[in-house]
């Protein structure tokens, strides 16, 4: 963790990799996370590349991949991780598991394309049992409603002018949404020349959609060849619903022409339907034997699915990593160069210098069954590196926090081992309650003691993995919650007595003229601290609890936290320009420390340092005997810059006038020094080394250089200060007075006006403390305590505190804990990002992203 002050020293290395070992090589690395690579690359399109066809082969496998995993879902189950790490597999193993996985994916389309057709097979058979027998009886008459016509004989007597017409039938099945609009239709076709006969089958059969469309999804894939090119959507299986039978009665061929045709327009499964009762039952007993028969194909064909299917849900998972990581491999190799000889490969990447060590020897070893080692070996460069912090599972909720605002500047000051301490405590002071803090605490505990649990580790939902990843800040928050509420002495917006009181109402009663018609008359009563044994001393630990029942409570609380609110707020901005000089030292830039730090430090420290001594003056001093002449701090303080005095307004100590007279003008004064200092030295500095040409350059300015931001005129990098980069071929770029002005200019004003917004913004403390406590003091007294007084009066205590606490326990949790705490957790961020870390932290910089598996393997 020694990296957690600043980023660790990060290299430009540049290996050098043979040909036939550099996919050992770089599949090694990729194991050990350890090297960034940079793209030598950049001006060749991916199409180009050496490697692409490799890369191609392995995006056609995860597409088959894809399809094979769809059908292990489709089957209703769930395939396992991959056990243990798996490595890349060698180029030669891919030609292998392409084959297993075509001959796989064929299999599967085979079988999947019977079980498909023999459904449809035994959907038609069903539908054709039903059709048969539902006991449609042929009719023996017309059924025309038009008069005489009714009782008109549909079969003329023999001998008749119709002997020679002979009665037809049309059976088959519809969707019964179908039914009424066929059945109207063939009505009107026909003219009423046929009898149609509809029944609702009795069981539930499957759509035939669904069946059809399945079949034609296939047919497709079947045609489509063994390529990974055609990939099956998920098939909806037919939802079962009942199904219209009919039976048409006709004669004549125009007829059953016409009949046929719109049959087929509402696609109606036809079926035979023979004119004799015995030769149905004939048909039907058939039909039935051929749909037991294809029961009992279709379910070893089920069978045979289950087995192919397992083969899928062993072999597919290793497939999937394997194929990811030799895909990484490849498309790494893309942004490596060829030697001019063709017999190595040259990658060039960034790594952490404590690993040079370890990268050397994993190269070595990779490398060592080709007959030539690769090499590693360090490259000068002026770039910025990229910058490296290594966290742990502490740790990495507060660099979050830090890297939220911005990735940290190579090597300058990292705020994140402060957070742990600042963030939680400001967050505590708006949310001080032990009840409160004790609750948040032991929901973080419960996620900390159960971390390495799998189920709470896969957990998929959103909300939990987000205080799951902040489990550690929570339980700090929570810590120092409990912390600040024993300060505030508030549990639940009660007080508690811990300590005696530093009060004495009895000596107050027996040392004053409290009669009972003193008592009558005044229903408020003041206790005097210049009684003789009224105060007995202040209280040991926070607020002494006999201030819950005062009526000033809130005013004595009002000014006690606006107070502490400024004082940690100065402070806190404080230490943020301190952590600067720790960026000027390291980078070299001693002339910051004169021109930056110092008159910042006075700035701050001359005019909102001395109003925190003023707070603490005054809060030494005792005011018991004389309160109403008591000074304002606040009045002292408008007339330190107006240079005048109140004569209502006594001074706290003899000289104030001078003292702060001096301290104006010396912040005063401060302010073209900060202004000017850095820009004019710059200047001089540049005309320095113009005169004495480039040989006269120190090394020490070559860091500076490289590693100033702010100089960055200077150095070449451009004139933004915040841009990271270098002149090109080691010139020196042209200085520019004027942007240097601007910018620092920008810096002054930033600073000095920042100075007074950012004080201000830290009575968000006092305000969100005072809200907090307010808000539990409303829950209790609008719930437990209404709840408490309705039990006596109904004499059922217990059994009315049940809902009532139950209420009381959502509304806490939902209000204080939930809403409260965001709330505060937000303010106390805003309070790092831009009151802390704008001090000294820029927040320009960019992560080191080594070439790992680790997110392949997940």
């Amino acid at each position: 963790m020694g990296s957690m002050f600043r980023s660790e020293e990060v290299v430009l290395v540049q290996l050098f990799l043979p040909t036939s070992a550099a996919y050992t090589c770089v599949s090694q690395l990729g194991e050990l996370g350890l090297v960034e690579f940079r793209d030598l690359n950049a001006s060749v399109s991916a199409f180009q590349r050496r490697f692409v066809g490799d890369v191609r082969r392995c995006e056609e496998l995860e597409k088959t991949f894809l399809f094979l995993q769809e059908e292990v879902r489709r089957a209703g189950q769930v395939l396992s991780r991959p056990e243990g790490r798996l490595p890349a597999p060698p180029p030669r193993d891919l030609l292998r598991i392409q084959e297993e996985t075509d001959r796989l994916v064929q299999e599967l389309r085979d079988v999947r394309g019977n079980q498909q057709s023999l459904q449809v097979q035994l959907h038609q058979l069903r539908l054709h049992a039903a059709v048969l027998g539902q006991g449609h009886s042929p009719p023996l008459a017309a059924t025309h409603t038009d008069g005489p016509s009714e009782r008109i004989p549909l079969l003329q007597p023999p001998g008749g002018p119709h002997q020679d017409l002979r009665v037809n039938f049309v059976a088959g099945a519809v969707e019964p949404s179908k039914a009424a609009a066929l059945e109207r239709l063939l009505w009107r076709a026909c003219r009423g020349f046929l009898i149609a006969s509809f029944r609702e089958t009795e069981q539930q059969l499957e759509d035939p959609v669904t069946v059809r469309a399945g079949e034609a999804r296939a047919g497709g894939a079947s045609r489509a060849g063994p390529g990974p090119q055609v990939q099956w959507g998920p098939l909806p299986q037919g939802e079962p619903s009942t199904w219209m039978t009919f039976l048409i009665s006709y004669w004549g061929e125009q007829i059953g022409q016409k009949i046929r045709k719109i049959t087929d327009c509402f696609h109606c499964h036809i079926f035979p339907y023979a004119e004799h009762e015995e030769g149905r039952l004939g048909a039907l007993q058939q039909v039935q034997q051929q749909s037991h028969e294809l029961q009992e194909v279709l379910g070893e064909t089920e069978r045979f699915l289950s087995q192919v299917l397992a083969r899928v849900q062993q072999l597919l998972p290793p497939w999937q990593v394997q194929i990811r990581k030799m895909k990484a491999v490849y498309l790494a190799l893309n942004q490596c160069s060829m030697s001019a000889t063709h017999k190595c490969l040259i990658a060039e990447g960034w790594c952490a210098a404590r690993d040079l060590p370890t990268l050397q020897q994993a190269l070595q070893d990779s490398s060592s069954e080709a007959g030539v080692s690769a090499v590693v070996h360090r490259i000068p460069c002026r770039d910025m590196p990229p910058t490296l912090i290594r966290t742990n599972c502490f740790t990495a909720s507060f660099q979050g926090i830090v890297d939220a605002y911005g990735v940290g500047r190579y090597q300058e000051v990292n705020p994140a081992p402060y957070t742990i301490i600042t963030f939680p405590f400001l967050f505590a002071v708006m949310f001080g309650d032990v009840g409160h803090g004790l609750l948040m605490f032991l929901f973080a505990l419960a996620m900390v003691l159960t971390e390495n649990r799998p189920a709470v580790k896969s957990a998929q939902n959103e909300i939990w993995q987000t205080f799951f990843s902040g489990r550690y800040l929570l339980l700090l928050m929570g810590l120092f919650s409990v912390y600040t509420g024993f300060i505030y002495n508030e549990c639940f917006s009660r007080a508690t007595a811990i300590f005696s009181s530093g009060w004495s109402v009895a000596a107050m009663a027996t040392q004053s003229d409290w009669s009972d018609a003193f008592l009558a008359q005044h229903p408020l009563l003041a206790l005097d601290p210049n009684v003789s044994g009224v105060f007995l001393g202040p209280y040991p630990f926070g607020i002494d609890p006999i201030w819950s029942l005062a009526v000033n409570h809130l005013s004595f609380l009002n000014s006690f936290k606006m107070k502490m609110s400024v004082i940690l707020g100065v402070t806190h901005m404080t230490f943020g320009v301190v952590l600067g000089v720790f960026n000027h030292v390291h980078f070299g830039q001693w002339h910051r420390l004169l021109l930056e730090t110092l008159p910042e430090l006075v700035f701050l420290l001359g005019l909102f340092g001395y109003l925190v001594f003023l707070i603490v003056y005054k809060w030494l001093q005792d005011y018991a005997a004389r309160a109403a002449s008591a000074s304002s701090i606040l009045i002292h303080f408008i007339n330190m810059f107006l240079f005048s005095r109140s004569p209502t307004n006594q001074p706290l100590f003899h000289g104030q006038e001078a003292v702060q007279s001096a301290l104006v003008i010396l912040a005063l004064v401060m302010v073209p020094v900060l202004l000017l200092g850095t820009p004019l030295f710059l200047h001089w500095r540049h005309r320095s080394r113009s005169q004495r040409g480039p040989a006269g350059r120190q090394p020490d300015e070559d860091k500076s250089g490289i590693l100033d931001s702010s100089d960055a005129s200077v150095a070449g990098w451009g004139p933004d200060e915040e841009k990271a980069g270098c002149p090109e071929d080691g010139e020196e770029a042209e200085f520019v007075l004027s942007e240097v002005l601007m910018h620092q200019a920008i810096h002054t004003i930033e600073f000095c006006l920042g100075c007074i917004s950012n004080t201000a913004s830290y009575l968000r403390l006092w305000a969100l403390s005072l809200a907090h406590a307010q808000l539990s003091e409303v829950l209790w007294a609008m719930v437990m305590r209404s709840g408490l007084g309705l039990g006596r009066k109904l004499g059922v205590a217990a059994v009315a505190l049940v809902p009532i606490f139950a209420a009381f326990a959502v509304l806490t949790v939902a209000i204080l804990l939930v809403m409260e705490g965001l709330s505060a957790f937000l303010h106390a961020l805003r309070l790092h990002w831009v009151e802390f870390q704008n001090k000294f932290y820029s927040g320009t910089g960019y992560k080191l992203s080594p070439f790992t598996f680790a997110s392949e393997e997940g």
